[in-house]
């Protein structure tokens, strides 16, 4: 086989086959076919890893009227005597809820072209709905389903003019428009689209042209077997490779196979071979390089769908569990239980995505009209892709089974020698931390279960706890941190809680009714209030020490030690210092959120750098403070961004040694100021929650010992899932729990010791009440 005559074609220097080679593929067969497909299949991995997408999604076919008479298409239909040429407004929102109800994150509305312009009972019926145009109606119908549902549009609206666009990007996540051929002869007498004006190649390239123009997500692709040679199938795809080069808006190319259908013209014909199928996946795939979503509908080859992703696919489309595949009504979708075992002989995992693809997502300001964008984030994971589960951080219900993950089989070769790296206090790098990041299916389970080994190793099976109070202070703060819903202006009563200020007096007494209740620490943290100084935090540090002096005071922010500083004119380690003298044994290592400056312009632009946050607490560490360490996850950061987070803290913690312990809070999302302005994700989906546990405990080996689960933010079950994937500790009873609450969580403010403890043994572990250092109470 090394001496095929396309082995030099396809050792290129490019991510993707130069225009000029792309003949030397045009009469490939055989055994060449296999090296052409082997290459397709090895650049798709590239891009897309062990992932085939799908989209859950409801078909509505608006109006199957069309003006072009396309000689092979059963879909479009004349007036009937009875019935109504358009779906009515109550019949597309009964379809969309019911859609909804199954699971569905896409409704897909497809119609013929322009019908008003051949059939006068169009124009009649769209006249009576208070429209003059097929698109008008279409864009109402997208705008209401948009409002009354939570489903993301996407529509074929057939060749469309610029204002057209503008209209419906309003009410749309995405759109599309297949270009099927660029052969003009196809539209000569004869050919299958003669008589239909909206399938000649320019017009439909300038639809194409204008949705770049527009900054709209496009799905384009080509139709073969309608007669087209290969040759004009490559010209098609390069007319499309020229475009995306140009505008970047080509989202997916679809390559669709013709099925002959009885009563048409072209019933006849026969449909394009497999080996033809096969042949044009792979081209498309080299022609657009590793990054590109290559589509083929699984209903239209229900025997091959492992050959189609040996061939370089790596979405299979919307697969309804409603509505059938009205341009196809012959050819039912494969049920998603079958898909998915058929992806899996492929050794790829199949994965829910929406009708907007995640490369989108992440510029959504570019590409999605702002009435669209909350829409979109709402139903993403922080790759892109669609939530897996309708878990939300802080909530009680809804909590998936974790045991899908528990039985590991085959697991992914990269994902193995990651973990193996790190199980052996190797230091990951970035990329290798993301892979472990975005592992689904059985990676994940192995990455938990290599996670609580190492968990085991270091800290047995004892399960630590801490009697603690929280007493927050103040909620009135200079700071606008977008994520923050506990703190509030001067005047402020909206949200949960009102604005307050408690005096060193009451500081004092809620510390000495917390240790009657049998705690060891209390935990000091509260708003920048806009009349402290770092007196203020020196004071009540002073008079808690002075009335308890056994109680371990832990206090005050990287934030709120920045501030007081300031405030005095102080170094920071010479506030510190004070502080320490005061009373304060440890500090939190809170307001880190992400400790990424890309992330800290978005969600506390005012607040601390990553840098600064990092000086602070090594500042800490030098003068014999130790600190926790946290990170808040879930809004709008990428997997690259807590990489680097976790990175920082392993460094921090490998040069001084000062952290006790690292605390992952997942983002509740119900009141914070940036979800309800419909900028941030609703938190993580409980696969990414339990699986960054599972990640800071390989990620952050040998240097800390102790990952520690929250279990206001992740509930009782969440906490449990998270202790039996690396953690070892879960955190303190709080009896005053009131920032998470404030944010929207109704876990509770307080989880009773014994409760905890009870907690603790149900799995199977030791409970051992520890001290804020970790030494044994």
């Amino acid at each position: 086989m090394n001496d095929l005559s396309i082995a030099p074609t396809l050792k290129r220097t490019d991510r993707r086959l130069p225009v000029g080679v792309a003949d030397d593929l045009v009469d490939v067969h055989g055994d060449e076919l296999a090296m052409l497909i082997g290459e397709a299949s090895k650049t798709r991995d590239e891009g897309h890893g062990n992932h085939i997408t799908f989209s859950r999604n409801i078909f509505i076919p608006l109006t199957q009227l069309c003006r072009d008479v396309c000689h092979y298409c059963t879909f479009a239909q004349v007036p009937s005597k009875s019935g109504n040429a358009f779906m009515s407004r109550e019949q597309v929102l009964e379809i969309a809820r019911a859609g909804e109800r199954a699971g569905c994150r896409e409704i897909l509305f497809t119609l013929g072209d322009k019908p008003e312009k051949r059939y006068a009972r169009a124009r009649e019926e769209l006249s009576a709905l208070g429209h003059a145009t097929t698109i008008s109606y279409l864009a109402e119908i997208a705008g209401l389903v948009m409002s009354e549902t939570d489903l993301l549009v996407h529509v074929n609206p057939g060749v469309v003019t610029d204002e057209d666009i503008k209209l419906l990007r309003t009410v749309s996540a995405s759109q599309g428009l297949m270009l099927e051929s660029t052969a003009e002869r196809l539209c000569e007498r004869g050919g299958p689209h003669f008589g239909s004006p909206d399938k000649h190649p320019a017009a439909r390239l300038e639809s194409l042209r204008l949705y770049g123009v527009n900054k709209v997500p496009t799905t384009s692709g080509i139709l073969i077997g309608i007669g087209e040679t290969r040759r004009e199938r490559i010209d098609a795809l390069l007319a499309l490779r020229n475009l995306n080069d140009r505008y970047g808006h080509i989202q997916e190319i679809i390559v669709q196979n013709f099925k002959p259908k009885s009563g048409t013209r072209m019933a006849n014909a026969p449909g394009p071979a497999l080996e033809e199928l096969l042949w044009t996946i792979a081209v498309a795939r080299l022609l657009f390089g590793p990054d590109m979503n290559i589509q083929a509908p699984p209903n239209l080859t229900r025997s091959a769908h492992t050959s189609l992703i040996d061939a370089g696919i790596n979405d299979w489309g919307g697969v309804s569990p409603l509505t059938p595949d009205h341009v196809n009504p012959e050819a039912p979708w494969p049920q998603l239980e079958v898909l998915s075992e058929r992806t899996a002989e492929c050794g790829k995992i199949l994965t829910e995505r929406l009708a907007v693809y995640p490369a989108y997502i992440e510029d959504a300001d570019i590409w999605t009209d702002d009435k669209i964008i909350g829409k979109t984030l709402r139903q993403a994971d922080s790759t892109g892709l669609a939530r897996e589960d309708f878990w939300f951080a802080g909530a009680s219900s809804n909590v998936p089974d974790i045991s899908k993950f528990i039985a590991p089989t085959k697991i992914d070769g990269d994902i193995a020698a990651i973990t193996e790296r790190a199980a052996a206090g190797i230091r990951l790098s970035s990329d290798e931390i993301v892979r472990l990041l975005q592992a689904r299916g059985n990676d994940v389970a192995h990455i938990l279960s290599v996670a609580d080994d190492l968990r085991a190793s270091a800290c047995g099976d004892d399960i630590t706890y801490v009697v603690n109070r929280n007493i927050n202070y103040t909620n009135i703060c200079l700071f606008h941190c977008s994520f923050c819903a506990f703190s509030k202006g001067r005047a402020r009563e909206d949200l949960r809680d009102r604005p307050y200020v408690r005096g060193t007096d009451e500081v004092v007494r809620l510390a000495a009714e917390a240790v009657e209740r049998g705690a060891t620490e209390v935990c000091l943290q509260g708003g920048i209030h806009p009349d402290y100084t770092g007196q203020t935090y020196i004071e009540h540090t002073r008079a808690i020490h002075d009335a308890l002096p056994e109680l371990h005071i832990h206090g005050f922010s990287p934030l709120e030690v920045w501030h007081g500083a300031q405030s005095l004119g102080l170094s920071i380690a010479e506030f510190l210092g004070r502080l320490h003298a005061a009373g304060l044994r440890t500090l939190p290592g809170t307001a880190a959120e992400i400790l990424d400056d890309e992330v800290r312009a978005v969600i506390c632009p005012d607040k601390l750098d990553t840098q600064l946050w990092l000086e602070i607490v090594e500042t800490a560490h030098r003068l014999g403070l130790k600190t926790t360490a946290t990170i808040m996850f879930g809004h709008v950061e990428k997997p690259v961004h807590v990489a680097r987070h976790l990175l920082h803290i392993r460094d921090l913690q490998e040069r001084t040694g000062g952290i006790t312990e690292f605390v992952p809070l997942p983002f509740v999302h119900m009141e914070a100021p940036i979800a309800l302005k419909n900028r941030a994700r609703r938190g993580p989906t409980y696969r990414e929650a339990v699986l960054l546990h599972a990640v800071a405990r390989l990620a952050l080996n040998p240097y800390l010992t102790n990952i520690q689960t929250s279990w206001v933010k992740m509930g009782i079950a969440g906490a449990k899932a998270c202790l039996n994937a690396g953690c070892n500790d879960i955190g303190g009873v709080l009896m005053n729990e009131s920032i998470s609450r404030a944010a929207g969580a109704d876990h509770g403010q307080e989880l009773g010791e014994l409760e905890m403890q009870e907690i603790i043994r149900s799995l199977g572990r030791r409970p051992v009440q520890r001290l804020t250092d970790y030494r044994a109470a």
